[in-house]
């Protein structure tokens, strides 16, 4: 069982440049949960190794936030209150490294849940060893149906499976991704498929192609960066609804992560933040259809990043990488106009006890309700500790002692704060931020769609 352990600062107020604020009510109101952490007990085995990860989202219809947990062989449905909903017993595409065995990655939860026919309820999407698309009832786990579109010449099965709007129709597509059968596996293969014509046994997709230019260590991310109602498809090249190249970076190494925001609010559209690893080790932000600028520092490779508001005083958005070091971190930080901006060694800010490896799994966190955003982290390379830090000068905040095994960040109860979500052995431990929500009121980040997304299509790598 994990406890609270606060450390440097009270109520995560004075010290970390957050105010105190006033309480504001959130918008569209649930309940907090009474226990801190909030534990969920597993019917499924815990994780092994690093395959499998864990997504949220409303199953049962009833307006509240649900748990879905995948590990090898069991994709597990939890309710808001810890009440199983169902446990599925299947060869789930879930793996470790995507270099060798494939997507969707190390802590990729291979699953989609979203309403993709219109009818108000959610369905739950995974593919399966076998080159099975899988499409069960959210509130139930029952089979609704399932599909076989053939996977393309020198790959082994599709992998990576994501909700999309590619006709401006809604969530009524989606798109499919393979690596290479043989040698270094990397997502080169895609195709966009129309869930209807699926759902039919019409696999004839809207469009396919072998040349995408793929994360090396993760699938495809997918979101409306222009505005237009159509998701875009985001590695090093960005695709278009009609599966059309619209920019390309001019990469020299591979692409590790990336991340879609708002960087430059004064700009249209969304941007995607890549790192590169080799060429430079570089950061890229790029549009729809065009490359913004790149940066890199000390060519360092910067391999983990964490997006977000982390100096409110400075223009747009702040892009905090880990550095590479595989002891002893060196993070780096930039602005949105790729300035560097701040950079300071792990052992210096980490607390006492903390593994020299640094963190890992970094996720972005409204954790004060205040328009500056903090990270969360869990200790590397163990199933340790899990904390809450200040990404611009690497002070800890607050610290959880806890085993954790995978780590999930969202807005899953309470107010319009984000909580953290350990995987802990085969429980699930939910954390909230106990002190009065600062700040002033704003729409849940639920309401944006780019955050939707994101919290069903990030792995190890791409938080």
């Amino acid at each position: 069982m994990g406890r609270y352990v606060v450390h440097f600062i009270v109520l995560w107020a004075v010290g970390a440049g957050l105010g105190s604020g006033s309480a504001g009510a959130p918008a569209d109101p649930w309940p907090q949960y009474d226990g801190n952490p909030f534990v969920i007990a597993l019917d499924i085995p815990a994780p092994a190794d690093s395959a499998g990860g864990l997504v949220t989202a409303d199953l049962d219809g009833d307006g509240l936030l649900d748990y879905l947990v995948t590990v090898p062989g069991h994709v597990a449905a939890y309710a808001h209150d810890g009440r199983r909903l169902w446990v599925n017993e299947t060869a789930v595409c879930v793996g470790g490294s995507a270099e060798r065995e494939g997507l969707p990655g190390h802590c990729g939860p291979g699953v989609q849940a979203l309403d993709i026919d219109g009818d108000g309820a959610t369905e739950v999407l995974y593919l399966t060893r076998d080159n099975g698309l899988q499409v069960v009832a959210g509130a139930s786990g029952a089979a609704r149906w399932q599909a076989a579109p053939p996977c393309p010449e020198g790959t082994e099965r599709w992998e990576h499976v994501v909700v999309a709007d590619f006709r401006g129709t809604g969530d009524r597509d989606v798109l499919l991704q393979a690596t290479n059968r043989e040698g270094y596996r990397t997502g080169h293969y895609l195709a966009g498929f129309a869930l209807p014509m699926l759902a039919q046994g019409d696999s004839h997709p809207l469009w396919s192609r072998a040349d995408f230019m793929p994360c090396a260590h993760n699938g495809a991310r997918l979101a409306d960066l222009d505005g237009d109602g159509r998701d875009e498809v985001l590695g090093g090249t960005v695709l278009g609804g009609d599966g059309a190249i619209r920019a390309a970076i001019p990469l020299k190494g591979h692409i590790d992560s990336i991340f879609v925001r708002d960087v430059q609010p004064d700009r249209p559209g969304l941007e995607v933040v890549a790192l590169e690893e080799g060429g430079g080790n570089r950061v890229f932000l790029y549009g729809a259809d065009e490359v913004i600028w790149e940066t890199h520092y000390n060519h360092w490779e910067p391999q983990n990043a964490a997006v977000g508001e982390f100096d409110p005083a400075r223009p747009g958005l702040e892009i905090w990488c880990r550095s590479r070091f595989n002891e002893h971190q060196r993070p780096f930080v930039f602005d949105a106009a790729g300035a560097a901006i701040a950079q300071y060694n792990m052992d210096d800010v980490a607390p006492e006890g903390w593994t020299v490896r640094g963190v890992e799994l970094i996720w972005t966190i409204d954790w004060t309700g205040e328009p500056k955003q903090l990270a969360a982290a869990k200790e590397r390379h163990t199933s340790g500790d899990v904390a809450v830090f200040d990404p611009l000068t690497g002070r800890f905040l607050v610290r959880f002692d806890e085993k954790a095994d995978r780590l999930y960040v969202a807005d899953v109860a309470g107010d319009r704060r984000e909580e953290l979500v350990v995987l802990n052995g085969n429980e699930l431990h939910i954390y909230h931020n106990g002190a009065p929500c600062a700040g002033p009121d704003a729409p849940r980040l639920w309401t944006r769609p780019e955050y939707c997304r994101s919290k069903m299509t990030y792995n190890y790598y791409s938080p």
